[in-house]
Formats: structure tokens, C-alpha cells, sequence
């Protein structure tokens, strides 16, 4: 599921060349601060990929809410008492 998740999340993303120095910027709508750059699109996407993943286990670790992306849906369970 996390990998579907991860995947489906991925696709969504979106990548431009930044006109001063010809990198490429990657980001994925609805996951504020997952941004990556690189001098290549290869590279970008690597850079990514790792963002995400970051984000998604530090929003999992603080219990917040994650983006449905194409219909996943990762539910948080409730921190235990």
C-alpha cells in the first residue's frame, strides 16, 4: 500500500527547468514542502522520491494527515494511551 501510495504520488509530480542555471525543479501538488532540485531530470526525480518519502514518515511519526492521491488513502491509527 505504501509503495502504491508512493508510486501514485510520484505521478503526480511536476518538473520544470529554472531558467538561471538550467536545473530542473520537481514538486508535487498537495504535499507542501516536497520540492527537490538537481542539475538533471534523473537526478530531480531521485531527489524527489527520497523527499517524499521523508515527509510521508515524519507526517506519519507526528500523526498528521496525509494527502489522498488517486484514491489511496493512508489512515493514521491514533497515538495509543
Amino acid at each position: 500500500m505504501l509503495t502504491d501510495y508512493f508510486k501514485a504520488a510520484m505521478k503526480n509530480a511536476k518538473y520544470e527547468i529554472l531558467p538561471d542555471d538550467k536545473s530542473y525543479y520537481g514538486a508535487i501538488s498537495g504535499f507542501q514542502g516536497v520540492w527537490a532540485n538537481s542539475p538533471t531530470l534523473e537526478g530531480c526525480r531521485l531527489e524527489l522520491r527520497e523527499v517524499l518519502e521523508d515527509w510521508v514518515m515524519i507526517s506519519i511519526a507526528r500523526h498528521l494527515p496525509l494527502p489522498v492521491v488517486d484514491g489511496i488513502e493512508l489512515k493514521i491509527p491514533a497515538e495509543a494511551t
